[in-house]
């Protein structure tokens, strides 16, 4: 896992900008008169399709950005140590995947926001790409982000009020699609002829 000269400066430059951007737009969710929470994921609801857009950029009080904001600064670092390129990419899958899927399967009647979507995304990407770009660096930030962080991916299981575990799931599957799509794999090992 080799990164470009100054790559650690970028990254958290980005990471700060993106989670700053969320803490924003839950700062004026706050003091302007308007919900921006009414604009998340409506299963099913064909007017209403922005929220796949827009669910991971705002949350339902600043107790949810909070719980979000720690695990989005870490793996949004180290995610983005890999360069702008596949963190955009990365996040991109990540996000209409959960969107989408939290789109077709999430309970009627109900909206869906918060970036815990991205957040399961990026943990199953920085679990499982190391294994499919055969980057040992990578697999040992993997098992670093598991033990730190596996706990969280019970939150896939529905069970808790209140929680999308659609958005959950479907990140956790982005972040999976995304280790395959996005990056670049090593070829397999080729021993010489003669070994």
């Amino acid at each position: 896992m080799q990164f470009a000269q100054g790559a650690p400066r970028r990254a958290a430059v980005l990471i700060v900008w993106f989670v700053g951007a969320l803490w924003v737009l839950e700062i004026a969710d706050a003091v302007l008169p308007m919900r921006f929470d009414e604009y998340g994921i409506r299963p099913r609801e064909t007017d209403a399709l922005e929220g796949i857009v827009l669910a991971p950029l705002l949350h339902a009080g600043f107790g949810h950005l909070v719980s979000n904001t720690v695990p989005l600064l870490v793996m949004g670092f180290f995610l983005a140590l890999s360069g702008v390129r596949t963190f955009v990419a990365v996040t991109a899958v990540v996000w209409l995947v959960s969107g989408i899927g939290t789109w077709f399967v999430g309970q009627d009647g109900s909206i869906h926001v918060g970036a815990s979507g991205i957040v399961f995304g990026w943990l199953v990407h920085l679990a499982v790409r190391g294994l499919v770009n055969r980057d040992g660096g990578q697999i040992v930030l993997g098992g670093i982000m598991i033990i730190a962080y596996g706990s969280i991916l019970w939150g896939v299981l529905p069970g808790t009020p209140g929680v999308s575990w659609e958005a959950h799931l479907f990140g956790a599957l982005g972040g999976l699609l995304a280790a395959f799509v996005v990056g670049e794999r090593k070829p397999p090992r080729q021993d010489p002829p003669w070994a």
